[in-house]
């Protein structure tokens, strides 16, 4: 029999009540999840431990089937609450390192400075920046530092290190600049003591560096600063080792060619100059993605990119070697060849591989989740 509207009426209520019983149990849960962050940071374990949050889900998947819901829906729960928690437990953390003096983050007023800046505060160092106004007075705020952290834009970085020359042999030096050989090289001609090099691979407007990757390429006296390491692991972060060579090797794919490509495609749109909002209204959510990464490039600051694009020494060949690509690709839609293009297709298609389709599986789940909350909406 069909539902009456009294009934519908009825229905709703319970969803209403459920739902707020559902508020009532996430409210209980991050008081916990707060407690539990507390305690993590008097023992010193990481806010992310990754084989505790895939058991999580494995378990809660198995609990969903038994009651005839959804896995995939629980885990995307599952998936939010716990990207909310470990934003609760990022208040503060075990210092791994206290016999530390001070550390000085040079740059620290930076955008990406004073991230680490709030980290160590939050971890219990005491932190003092040096700024360009500072520098007069440079010998006597670098005297007794136990880290010096240079977080300088990259044109800076290299000048900036020549100047350490004076460190106490103790002192970490460390950069956290995109580019590794140049300023792993500087800090190992300017100080004798432990050297290390970080590329942090994200922006400034994370909330916390909970599952963030941080590269690392060593220099000299690891041991010296596996304290600085773990530090890292407590607050969140994903280490990635690798030579300075590797890392800028990659960062040529990574970063340069991606943001170059942005940077073409912004370039194009502006001078073509269709109307934007007409072409976001139109596109379904995988091409409001692709196009809400190109506007991102646009809405940060310029001489950031320009220094990633310009100061990699094997940018311009890998660009150019780009453009010919293009070229190639371009020639077979000017000459009609439909057959030549799919070959290639699956032939690039088999050096992905299985890749592929994982990001097919990924990007679906992301299209539903920006779907959903209309943060790829007409509107944004």
């Amino acid at each position: 029999m069909p539902v009456s509207p009294n009934e519908l009426s009825e229905l709703r209520q319970q969803i209403d009540e459920i739902d707020s019983q559902l508020v009532k149990l996430l409210a209980q849960r991050a008081k916990i999840t707060a407690k539990v962050g507390k305690y993590k940071s008097q023992v010193g374990l990481p806010i992310y431990v990754p084989e505790r949050e895939a058991e999580l889900i494995a378990k809660r998947r198995v609990d969903a089937e038994q009651q005839n819901v959804s896995p995939v829906l629980i885990e995307d729960l599952l998936r939010r609450i716990m990207r909310e928690s470990y934003h609760t437990q990022n208040v503060e953390y075990l210092c791994t390192n206290p016999k530390i003096h001070k550390i000085v983050v040079i740059g620290g007023a930076g955008a990406l400075g004073r991230i680490f800046v709030d980290m160590f505060k939050r971890s219990g160092y005491s932190v003092q920046l040096l700024e360009p106004n500072d520098w007069p007075n440079a010998d006597s705020i670098l005297s007794d530092a136990g880290l010096v952290l240079v977080a300088v834009p990259i044109k800076l970085t290299e000048s900036i290190i020549s100047k350490l020359t004076d460190l106490p042999l103790d002192c970490v030096l460390v950069d956290i600049t995109s580019t590794k050989q140049k300023p792993l090289a500087a800090m190992m001609a300017v100080h004798k003591g432990p050297v290390l090099g970080l590329h942090p691979m994200f922006g400034p407007d994370v909330a916390s560096l909970v599952k963030q990757v941080v590269v690392v390429c060593h220099g000299r006296d690891a041991e010296q600063y596996e304290w600085l390491l773990q530090q890292i692991r407590i607050w969140g972060g994903i280490l990635q080792q690798t030579t300075a060579k590797e890392h800028d090797d990659a960062m040529v794919f990574i970063q340069v060619m991606r943001h170059f490509c942005s940077f073409v495609f912004g370039s194009h749109l502006a001078s073509e100059n269709p109307d934007l909002q007409q072409l976001i209204s139109l596109s379904s959510p995988i091409y409001r993605l692709e196009l809400a990464m190109v506007g991102r490039l646009f809405a940060q600051d310029p001489a950031l990119y320009a220094d990633i694009i310009f100061d990699n020494k094997d940018s311009v060949a890998l660009l150019t070697e780009f453009s010919v690509k293009f070229t190639q690709a371009l020639d077979l839609v000017s000459a009609g060849n439909k057959v030549e293009f799919i070959k290639q297709f699956l032939k690039i298609g088999t050096w992905f591989g299985d890749y592929s389709k994982q990001c097919l599986v990924d990007s679906r789940k992301l299209l539903l989740k920006a779907d959903d909350d209309r943060s790829l909406s007409e509107d944004c």
